[in-house]
């Protein structure tokens, strides 16, 4: 039996900063974040010991998990996937909406759909692509 679904996200060392990112703008709350450098018998190259190699955060009553890859096994920054936050607020919906596009790329505005739902779509300033939806 799966436990749990949860998103992993990665990044090309910006993982600090899209946490920051996604706790102002979403309300996440960060915990465990452990860098390369906090790997016990590790010495990782001076540059990446402070990148993150594993965080979890808790948005709404899901859970994400995010982590840096180091440079020289860079990732694609967007791809084939959406995180999808569903919302019973739209005045809560439209606040995050418009907090995480800040530095992004809006991909389809906030909008009455044909499924009974304001729906929406952005892409962060990390390259993450993001679903709201909201049922009426």
């Amino acid at each position: 039996m799966i436990k749990q679904l949860n998103p992993y996200l990665n990044f090309n060392g910006t993982a600090e900063k899209a946490i920051a990112l996604y706790e102002k703008a979403l309300g996440a709350k960060t915990e465990n974040v452990m860098r390369y450098g906090d790997i016990p018998g590790n010495t990782p190259a001076p540059q990446n010991k402070n990148l993150v190699i594993h965080a979890r955060l808790h948005i709404g009553g899901g859970v994400i998990m995010i982590s840096d890859t180091t440079p020289d096994r860079p990732v694609p920054a967007a791809g084939n996937v959406h995180v999808s936050l569903d919302f019973d607020d739209p005045a809560d919906q439209k606040k995050k909406f418009d907090a995480l596009s800040v530095g992004g790329k809006v991909t389809m505005p906030l909008q009455d759909t044909f499924w009974g739902a304001t729906f929406g779509m952005l892409e962060d300033a990390y390259g993450i692509s993001w679903m709201f939806n909201c049922n009426k």
